[in-house]
C-alpha cells in the first residue's frame, strides 16, 4: 500500500470517528463548525455557567432582597407603597425577560444576548453604589432601623430609579437565556447527555438558590445594620466577577445559531388561514401527510402534525393557485406556510392556558420579598433579652427558603423520582412524575405556605403592641415562627419553578427555546403585577371606612392574615383550572424521537397530571 492510500485511510477513518463524535442536535462551536462532543459543551460548559449563574444571582439578590427596607427606611416610604414598589420592579426585570429572549432568538443567539446584558447589569449596579454611596445615605450611618435618613432631591430619587431599572434590565435580558444556553450544552439526542441536560436544571436552580444565600445573610445584615453602599459594592463586584467568568469559558460553549424573527412567522400562519377560511379540509389530510411542508422549517426539526386548532391548518393546504405560484417558482408565505410553521403557532397557543395557571403561584411567591419582609420586621428578632444582643435581619429569613430549595432538590433527584419511577413502570411501564404534575404539586404547598403565614400572622398580631409608633420588633413573638411558611414556599419552587422551567423548554419549538424559558419569568412578573393590583385593590377597599386598611404603615393595626388567607383561597381556585388545563394540554412530538403516544417519554412532555 502507497503512502497516499496510507494516509488517505486515516484520514478516513478520522473524518469517520469525529462525525460519531459530532452533536445530534444542531449544535456548533464558536467557529460555526458541527461541536465535536468531547471538545465542547457537557458539564465543563454546564458548570461555569452554573457558578455563573450563582454569582449574578448574589448580585442581583444584593439588591433585591432588601429594597423594599431601603425604600421604607432611605427613601422614607410607607409599607403598601414600597410593597408595590417592589412588585413592580421585580415585574419590570421579568418583563425584560421577553426582550432578551426575542433578540436571543431571532438575531444575537445565546451567548451574544447572555454577554451584552450582563455588562448593562454591571453597569447598572455600579450607578446604584455611586448614587447611594454619594446622594442617598445621608447623614451617614442612616438607614438602619434607628436612624432614618433625610430628604432626597427629585434628580437624586431619579438616579436611583435609572440606576435599579438598568439592573432590572441587565438581569432581566440575561436570565432566560442563561438557562436556556446552559441547557444547550447537553445534546438531547444522545442518551447520556439528554439525562444531564434534564439534571442540569435542577442544579440551576440549586445555584440560583445558592448564591442567593450570601446576599439573604451575610449582604442582608449588613444592609439591615445601614451598610448599603457595603452590600451594592459586593454585588458590583459578584456581577463582574461572574462576566468575566462566562467570557473565559468562550472556547468550551456550544451554540445554536438564531432562527430568525418569529413575529412575522406567526402572522403568516394566522393571515394564511384566514386568507382560506372557505377551505375546508378534507378527512384524508387529518394526519397531516397532504399538507405543505419543508424540511428543516423553523428553524429547526419538523414539528410533528397535531389535530387541535384545526383552523389553522388552512395555511398548509396547498389550493390550485398555491400549486400555480409553485410551478412558477414561487411561494406566497402569506398565502401558504409549511406545517412546522403552523405547528410552532399551535404549540405556543397550547402553552399559554398553563402559563396562565402559573401566575396565581408567582403571586404567592413575591410575598417572601415584600410582605414577608414586612411581617418579620415587626415580630421578635432579638436572639435574647439584652438590649444589645444580635438582632436577625428580617430579609434574611429567606435563607430558610434557600435551604429548603437545596433539601427538596435532593430528596426529589434521590427519593422521590426513583419512587416515582418504579411505582408507575410496576403500574403502566411510564416514567416518573411529569412537568405538569410536579407543578400542580408546586400549587398545592403554595396553598399550605399561604395558610401558615396567615396563621401566624394572626399569633403575631395577638401578642403585638397596637399603641406602638415605632413597630419594627413590637410583637413578642420570635421571628422563627416564619420558617415554615418559607420552607412551603422553597419546598412548591423545586416542584414549580425547576417544573416549569423543564416543561417550557421542551414544549418550546427549536427556533423559540429562549421564549420558553421567559415564559417562566413572565409568570412571575406577570405575579408581581397582579400582587401590587391585589394590594391596592385590598387597600382601597378595607380603608372605605376609615380604618387602617389589612397592610398599614403599622401592621399591628391592620389584618396581613387576612390577605394572606386570600391568596391562599385564590390559589385554591388556580389549581382547580390548572388541573382541566393539564387534561386538556397534548406536548409536542418531534421527528426524529419516534411517534410515541403523548406522555411515553419524558422528554417529550406528558398530558397527565
Amino acid at each position: 500500500m502507497s503512502c497516499l492510500e496510507i494516509y488517505s485511510t486515516k484520514m478516513k477513518k478520522k473524518e469517520e470517528e469525529e462525525e460519531e463524535e459530532r452533536t445530534r442536535d444542531g449544535s456548533v462551536d464558536w467557529e460555526g463548525r458541527p461541536a465535536l462532543r468531547h471538545k465542547s459543551g457537557r458539564w465543563v460548559a454546564g458548570s461555569v455557567i452554573l457558578l455563573n449563574q450563582g454569582l449574578a444571582t448574589l448580585a442581583f439578590f444584593g439588591v433585591g432582597v432588601n429594597l423594599v427596607l431601603f425604600l421604607t427606611r432611605v427613601l422614607q416610604q410607607n409599607n403598601a407603597d414600597a410593597a408595590n414598589n417592589v412588585s413592580k420592579w421585580t415585574g419590570t426585570v421579568y418583563i425584560f425577560s421577553l426582550v432578551g429572549a426575542f433578540l436571543s432568538d431571532s438575531y444575537w443567539g445565546r451567548f451574544k444576548t447572555c454577554a451584552i446584558f450582563q455588562v448593562i447589569f454591571v453597569l447598572g449596579l455600579m450607578s446604584l453604589s455611586l448614587s447611594s454611596y454619594l446622594f442617598l445615605i445621608r447623614p451617614k450611618g442612616c438607614g438602619n432601623e434607628n436612624i432614618p435618613c433625610g430628604s432626597h432631591s427629585t434628580m437624586e430619587i431619579t438616579l436611583f430609579y435609572l440606576s435599579i431599572y438598568l439592573v432590572a434590565l441587565g438581569n432581566g435580558g440575561y436570565q432566560p437565556n442563561i438557562a436556556t444556553f446552559g441547557a444547550d450544552q447537553f445534546d438531547e439526542e444522545h442518551p447520556r447527555e439528554g439525562y444531564s441536560k434534564i439534571a442540569f436544571f435542577s442544579y440551576f436552580y440549586l445555584a440560583l438558590n445558592l448564591g442567593s444565600l450570601f446576599s439573604n445573610t451575610i449582604l442582608g445584615y449588613f444592609e439591615d445594620e445601614g451598610l448599603w453602599a457595603l452590600g451594592f459594592w459586593v454585588s458590583t463586584g459578584s456581577a463582574l466577577a461572574g462576566l468575566i467568568l462566562f467570557l473565559m469559558g468562550t472556547p468550551r460553549y456550544r451554540h445554536f445559531k438564531p432562527s430568525g424573527n418569529p413575529l412575522p412567522r406567526f402572522c403568516q400562519v394566522i393571515v394564511a388561514a384566514v386568507k382560506k377560511w372557505t377551505v375546508e379540509i378534507s378527512p384524508g389530510r387529518g394526519g397531516g401527510d397532504e399538507l405543505y411542508d419543508l424540511p428543516g422549517s423553523g428553524g429547526g426539526r419538523r414539528i410533528m402534525h397535531t389535530d387541535e386548532f384545526k383552523f389553522l391548518d388552512k395555511a398548509a393546504v396547498i389550493t390550485a393557485e398555491d400549486m400555480e405560484d409553485e410551478e412558477n417558482g414561487r411561494v406566497n408565505p402569506w398565502r401558504l406556510c409549511p406545517v412546522t410553521q403552523v405547528e410552532e403557532v399551535k404549540c405556543i397557543l397550547r402553552l399559554m392556558p398553563i402559563w396562565l395557571c402559573t401566575i396565581i403561584y408567582s403571586v404567592v411567591f413575591t410575598q417572601m420579598a415584600s410582605l414577608f419582609v414586612e411581617q418579620g420586621a415587626a415580630m421578635k428578632t432579638a436572639m435574647a433579652a439584652a438590649e444589645n444582643s444580635f438582632r436577625v435581619p428580617p430579609a434574611s429569613m429567606s435563607s430558610f427558603d434557600i435551604l429548603s430549595v437545596a433539601v427538596f432538590i435532593f430528596l426529589y433527584r434521590r427519593v422521590i423520582e426513583p419512587t416515582a419511577s418504579r411505582l408507575r413502570q410496576k403500574e403502566n411501564g411510564s416514567k416518573g412524575m411529569t412537568e405538569l404534575e410536579r407543578m400542580g404539586i408546586g400549587l398545592v404547598i403554595a396553598v399550605l405556605a399561604m395558610l401558615s403565614a396567615g396563621i401566624v400572622e394572626s399569633y403575631r398580631l395577638k401578642y403585638a403592641d397596637k399603641s406602638c409608633t415605632h413597630c419594627d420588633g413590637s410583637s413578642s413573638l420570635s421571628i422563627f415562627w416564619q420558617v415554615p411558611q418559607y420552607a412551603l414556599i422553597g419546598a412548591s419552587e423545586v416542584f414549580m419553578y425547576v417544573g416549569q422551567l423543564e416543561f417550557f423548554n421542551a414544549q418550546a419549538p427549536d427556533g423559540l427555546k429562549s421564549f420558553g424559558s421567559s415564559l417562566c419569568m413572565m409568570s412571575m412578573s406577570m405575579g408581581n403585577f397582579v400582587s401590587s393590583l391585589l394590594v391596592t385593590m385590598v387597600m382601597k377597599i378595607s380603608t372605605e371606612d376609615h380604618v387602617p386598611g389589612w397592610i398599614p404603615r403599622n401592621l399591628n393595626k391592620g389584618h396581613l392574615d387576612r390577605f394572606y388567607f386570600l391568596l391562599a383561597v385564590l390559589t385554591s381556585v388556580d389549581l382547580v383550572v390548572y388541573i382541566a388545563c393539564a387534561k386538556w394540554y397534548k406536548c409536542i412530538k418531534l421527528q426524529g424521537k419516534g411517534d410515541k403516544p403523548d406522555g411515553d417519554d419524558e422528554k417529550d412532555g406528558d398530558s397527565r397530571v
